[in-house]
């Protein structure tokens, strides 16, 4: 508290109720003041005694870029584990080293952690897929709220640190991001989307959330209606609301949605963003001209400040040290000695052997010379969200470490080559210069005096280059190119050199990582970065001195067993704002694979991945491949352990690993129903299933026993451990409706509990569901429903290895036929084409056409032969006609309308014959240009 502060106020007393002191210090501020306090970064208020605070750290996996700090696995290993009592831990030893830096840095290390991510991922293509937890909505919910809870602790009053969840909502493409709209119907938008979000805020307490930069059925997210509606009221989450990092001014810039800055906040802030996270000369000019028109009123700057400050209040900076338990924590906190063994821990869980033949586990007593291969065998990579590791173990390292006994010899070999530059403009050698950055220039007459480069390839023509006299990566500065970069981590990728050959693969041309062509200047020689179109970059040739391919193979024919690591950089191909060319390795490892295999039998494959991979034909030929993210600073003694025998490993893919991206549909449909999306719809054969894992245990399950009560239902069964290693197993229940009205997914996870079982031990399992979990969206009333009828229960190891399945007949309702004549949004189709979800500016979404030819359809419509006449609420600008046809889009045609081509919203009203019975009833578009259905009636 500052010397000027009144200590008297009644916000400073903590016997008050929290809604009390909230209101008291919110009605100090002056207009000003509220104003200053609106953006991430919030002023002190010196008179009050309120200090300057920021909103906003990130700690998707630790805490980042706030210097050293204990690093976990990225958000994807993590949902690997399956394990919510492990991400408890980690959330809450994250909140530790958050308190720690807060400790160390008030002002700037605030204690509102933009994590954990929450996004479906309803497609592995995404840039981002290592940042969440995979594609199912209630693995990710279960382990979100399990981190949640962690980071914010377990006191009934204050808070350890804040979880921000990210990013609602329907965000799972980079392309476009901040311009797109993505089409979420009803169904996919109540049972897919929101699911996941739903239950960190209800099950986990999480009391704030980022908004996505996205648009959501043509409104940009940040004033989507949901944020308040849904989240706010109908979830109870009593804490703030940020925006995405620019995403207020983007409504403008990027959405074009309005026109000017002052409507661009006032919207964001009405639809219940509490904090802006923008420029912040521009935002808060920008607040003060909506409250000077009337766009904004001071009291909707008190809402945003109650849910911001209610906050500020639980984390304690308003009241006695003493009183907070977590007050005490300071920077000693950070990297303690049991974070590392919980990160340690946590690589060892997240690690899934996905194929065994029987070659691991290895033996190192029966070992002399092993050889490991491969881009990533040597290094630990961190990606953007990552915190500066204190030490990283790599896989050799942690592979030589157990096989450090007397004649045992471990090799390492990366696969990279080791070449000179000669430039074919003024044919001469490329050298690092001395001096600032150390430029590269073609200076060199002779081979002798040439400087050598290490390179590595990661597919679609992407390189990383080291000069190896400084070991220094090759990077830009856009002018000129340097050997400057220690290492790979910065927004933009700029040691990415895109190497393209061109006569032969001994004469290159090479543009950065923007594209842009490096020349080299006719005067100087120096190596520069130009404007231009790519094919003006010079030409190179490659004099190998080293052939790392062969390197590899040698390595491989010379020791016993040879671990290949494989997989991507963290930051290059995929990334965010960079979604994946495919799901493919690199070109280049699955050659390094085969040419591996071709010499040593005994091959293990690791992955070190952000993301799944297609590579059948590892699959189908190695005996033995591993997968784990980019794990941090334990990955080497985790995926030791594991090779070795002397962890079981039990980890679980979280997402469908795909044989080829051909399996997948149009990058930008999130509609999973209808493209068959994840494993809940998915029929063809996929490469791993989700929930897929293998251990050096075997367990029999065995006696599945259904039970229901009024509310619930109970699935018991055992587990036992057949073989002599004691392991864990990931005990996964789903669900299927056998029958229904809707298409319903072909399998739903419903529960899931990682156990450790003791070789020959025997463990009862109990999963006890609400009723609720079985229910769908019903378009016909605009409600959860739980249908009458037969449920299948299955029990396994995976999604795609059920050992034990039961039928129930659940009690539930029975959905009446469809009544037309009651007004219908558009929207509540049970099945269309060429249609997308866009915006109703009356009030709500509607149903816009994609071509010429669109159709909505309407299931088991009940309309009675006094059926007359039709009515649609519509907006064509280029006019268009509407049919009515009885069940099919070419069925027998009841009725038709015109609509004119008019720039705003009409009603149209056509005449309809008598329909007796039954039908499914199509609504056929047919007109140039988009056409928007609102909503539509039959009348008598």
């Amino acid at each position: 508290m500052t010397e000027n502060a009144n200590p008297s106020f009644p916000f400073h007393n903590p016997e008050l109720p929290l809604e009390q002191r909230v209101n008291d210090l919110v009605n100090r501020f002056t207009l000003e003041e509220k104003i200053n306090l609106m953006c991430q970064y919030q002023d002190e208020i010196a008179h009050l005694g309120v200090k300057a605070y920021k909103h906003g750290t990130e700690a998707a996996h630790g805490m980042a870029w706030l210097g050293e700090a204990t690093t976990f696995p990225q958000p994807i290993g993590l949902a690997c584990t399956w394990d919510k009592t492990l991400l408890r831990e980690i959330g809450s030893a994250i909140g530790d080293e958050a308190r720690g830096f807060y400790h160390r840095n008030p002002a700037h290390n605030g204690l509102t952690l933009w994590a954990p991510t929450v996004d479906m991922e309803r497609d592995p293509r995404w840039g981002r897929t290592e940042e969440a937890y995979g594609e199912d909505p209630i693995l990710t919910g279960k382990l979100s709220a399990a981190l949640t809870q962690g980071l914010q602790g377990d006191h009934p009053f204050y808070v350890k640190a804040v979880a921000s969840l990210k990013h609602f909502i329907g965000n799972n493409n980079e392309i476009d991001r901040g311009e797109c709209s993505v089409s979420l119907d009803p169904r996919n938008k109540h049972e897919y989307y929101l699911k996941a979000f739903e239950i960190p805020f209800k099950e986990g307490g999480a009391l704030s959330m980022m908004t996505a930069y996205n648009s959501v059925n043509g409104v940009p997210a940040n004033v989507n209606p949901d944020v308040n509606n849904i989240v706010k009221r109908e979830w109870g989450m009593n804490g703030f609301v940020v925006s995405d990092a620019g995403d207020v001014l983007g409504t403008v810039n990027d959405h074009h949605y309005v026109e000017t800055y002052k409507e661009a906040v006032a919207l964001t802030i009405k639809a219940g963003v509490d904090s802006i996270t923008d420029d912040h000369p521009i935002s808060k000019q920008a607040i003060r001209d909506a409250l000077t028109d009337g766009l904004l009123t001071e009291n909707d700057l008190d809402t945003a400040l109650r849910n911001t400050f209610r906050v500020r209040f639980r984390l304690g900076e308003f009241d006695p040290a003493d009183r907070n338990p977590y007050a005490a924590i300071d920077d000693s906190a950070i990297m303690k000695p049991e974070h590392a063994k919980l990160a340690l821990d946590a690589v060892r869980k997240s690690i899934v052997l996905l194929k065994n033949d029987g070659l691991l586990p290895l033996d190192a007593n029966k070992l002399s010379k092993a050889a490991v291969i491969g881009p990533l065998a040597g290094i630990v990579y961190r990606d953007w969200y990552s915190g500066l590791m204190p030490y990283a173990i790599t896989p050799f390292e942690g592979i030589r470490a157990k096989m450090n006994g007397e004649g045992q010899r471990v090799t390492l070999a990366t696969g990279s080559n080791r070449v000179k530059l000669k430039s074919l403009k003024n044919d001469r050698y490329v050298t690092v210069a001395s001096g600032e950055k150390n430029p590269l220039a073609a200076s060199a007459q002779d081979s002798d005096s040439a400087d050598l480069f290490e390179t590595t390839d990661w597919g679609w023509d992407s390189h990383t280059i080291i000069a190896e006299n400084n070991k220094l990566y090759l990077s830009t500065d856009e002018e000129q190119v340097t050997a400057s970069s220690e290492h790979i981590w910065e927004w933009f990728t700029k040691e990415v050199f895109h190497v393209r050959p061109q006569q032969d693969e001994n004469t290159v041309a090479f543009t950065t990582w923007n594209n842009r062509p490096v020349t080299v200047n006719a005067e100087t020689g120096a190596l520069e970065v130009q404007d231009g179109d790519p094919v003006t970059a010079e030409r190179f040739a490659v004099e190998q001195e080293t052939d790392g391919l062969q390197e590899a193979i040698a390595a491989a024919r010379e020791n016993e067993v040879a671990v290949v690591v494989v997989g991507n950089h963290p930051l290059i191909n995929g990334k965010e704002t960079i979604d994946r060319p495919d799901l493919t390795l690199a070109a280049y490892q699955e050659k390094l694979i085969r040419e591996v295999y071709a010499v040593n039998p005994n091959t293990v494959v690791v992955v070190v991945g952000s993301y799944p991979f297609a590579m059948p034909w590892v699959q189908e030929n190695i005996p033995a491949i591993v997968y784990l993210s980019h794990a941090g600073q334990e990955l080497g003694r985790a995926l030791a352990d594991v090779l070795f025998g002397d962890y079981n490993p039990a980890g679980r893919v979280n997402m469908t690993w795909y044989e080829s991206a051909s399996q997948l549909g149009e990058f930008m449909d999130y509609d999973i129903i209808k493209s068959e999306r994840t494993y809940q719809y998915f029929a063809g054969k996929p490469l791993y299933p989700f929930g897929h894992g293998l251990s050096y245990s075997r367990f029999q399950y065995e006696t599945l026993r259904l039970e229901q009560s009024e509310d619930s239902i109970t699935a018991c069964f055992r587990v036992t451990n057949t073989s002599d290693v004691d392991g864990e197993e990931v005990v996964q229940l789903y669900t299927r409706a056998l029958e229904s009205r809707v298409k319903r997914p072909l399998r739903q996870l419903q529960s899931f509990e990682r156990l450790t079982i003791a070789a020959g031990e025997t463990q009862e399992v109990r999963f006890e569901l609400d009723r609720s979990a079985l229910a769908f969206w019903d378009v016909t009333r605009s409600q959860m429903c739980v249908e009458q009828g037969s449920y299948a229960f299955l029990v396994g190891a995976s999604s795609g290895d059920i050992r034990l399945e039961g039928t129930l007949t659940v009690a539930g309702e029975t959905i009446p036929p469809r009544d037309l004549t009651q007004v219908t949004a558009a929207v509540n189709y049970d099945d269309y084409s060429n249609i997308i979800i866009g915006e109703n500016t009356e009030g709500g979404d509607s149903a816009a056409t994609t071509s010429a030819d669109a159709w909505l359809r309407y299931d088991d419509a009940q309309l009675g032969e006094e059926t007359c006449f039709f009515e649609v609420r519509a907006l064509s600008s280029n006019g268009a006609a509407v049919e009515i046809r009885l069940d099919a889009p070419d069925g027998p045609l009841a009725g038709s309308l015109k609509l004119e081509a008019r720039p705003t919203w009409q009603t149209a009203t056509g005449s309809v014959e008598p329909m007796a019975g039954n039908h499914n009833v199509y609504l056929v578009v047919q007109g140039e240009g988009e056409t928007k259905l609102g909503w539509f009636r039959f009348g008598k």
